[in-house]
């Protein structure tokens, strides 16, 4: 839990003390996402390895950027063996547009793990699914609902945003709103539903009750928003704006040590830079900045040294 969290007691069963405000809210929001659903890859595999080569993508990356990149890494590893007997740096390169590169690292660890581990099938249990090498609890349940339609609710900023205000009408700790997501799947009705209803949470909060400025006038699930049916903002605090699950404002990313470990990896990808490029290949002209960067670089297992070079880890 984090500082400041405002925490609310959650009933046992939601659906037990609210079943036909939660029912309805069900029925309108699947509907709407079946006539409305955005047009992802993604969403036209069942494939476990394709969702959980996407779920990784898509952490902190928006899906406009992901799907070109998803397509083209997916054609140079079309399966989790592929992928597996690839090198970190093949890897690397494959994922050159998205940034945030220990995700690629951690995507291949886990593709190992899975052949190691478990055949090269990817396990649908949650627990099996957690003890992939950087898979937490988001991904994790993303793949188990997306690919085996396990009744389990992944909880990303968008979904969490959501379901404070139009499910609870108040803020809401990480905790709870995991606790909740997981109790409100839809218990019943066609196998799709299960999948479909975190997608639909996903893209409501991505596009219709937005962080900042809700178009609630266009909400198809209005009329059962528990903030809204308090009053909304002319009566409560958007319980959105003070729960755990609210997206932090990012750092100024030109000229951070994020940028400058974007640079260098991007450098890398043509080649090995020798010690004496380093500076010129990450924009830095600070010697010891470098150094720190590098060496967080080489414990993150992004790059290596051979014979006086940094590369990308073969």
């Amino acid at each position: 839990m984090l500082a400041g969290d405002i925490v609310v007691t959650l009933p046992a069963m939601p659906t037990a003390t609210m079943p036909g405000r939660l029912l309805r809210l069900q029925r309108l929001l699947l509907v709407w996402y079946r006539d409305s659903a955005r047009d992802l890859p993604w969403r036209r595999t069942r494939d476990p390895y394709r969702i959980l080569v996407s779920e990784m993508m898509l952490q902190q990356t928006q899906a406009a950027r992901v799907a070109p990149v998803y397509e083209t890494f997916l054609r140079r590893f079309p399966t989790v063996h592929a992928l597996a007997a690839a090198t970190p740096g093949e890897v690397l390169i494959a994922w050159q547009g998205l940034g945030y590169n220990r995700r690629a690292v951690s995507l291949h660890r886990a593709a190992r793990a899975v052949v190691a581990v478990h055949g090269g099938v990817v396990p649908s249990a949650l627990p099996e699914l957690l003890a992939l090498p950087g898979i937490g609890q988001y991904t994790a349940r993303a793949v188990a609902t997306f690919a085996f339609h396990e009744r389990v609710g992944p909880v990303d900023t968008n979904i969490g945003r959501v379901l404070a205000r139009a499910v609870m009408g108040a803020p809401l700790s990480r905790t709870a709103a995991q606790a909740l997501a997981d109790d409100v799947v839809p218990a019943s009705g066609a196998r799709g539903d299960v999948a479909d209803w975190s997608q639909a949470l996903m893209d409501l909060g991505a596009r219709t009750c937005t962080a900042r400025a809700p178009r609630c006038d266009a909400c198809p699930i209005a009329a059962t928003c528990a903030w809204l049916a308090a009053g909304g903002a002319s009566a409560l605090p958007d319980p959105a704006a003070t729960t755990a699950t609210r997206a932090r404002p990012q750092a100024v990313f030109a000229g951070s040590d994020r940028y400058h470990r974007g640079r260098l990896v991007d450098a890398l990808r043509w080649g090995p830079v020798a010690v004496d490029d380093l500076c010129s290949a990450c924009g830095l002209d600070d010697t010891q900045r470098l150094v720190r960067i590098t060496n967080a670089l080489v414990d993150d297992g992004l790059v290596e040294w051979s014979e006086g070079q940094l590369r990308l880890p073969a």
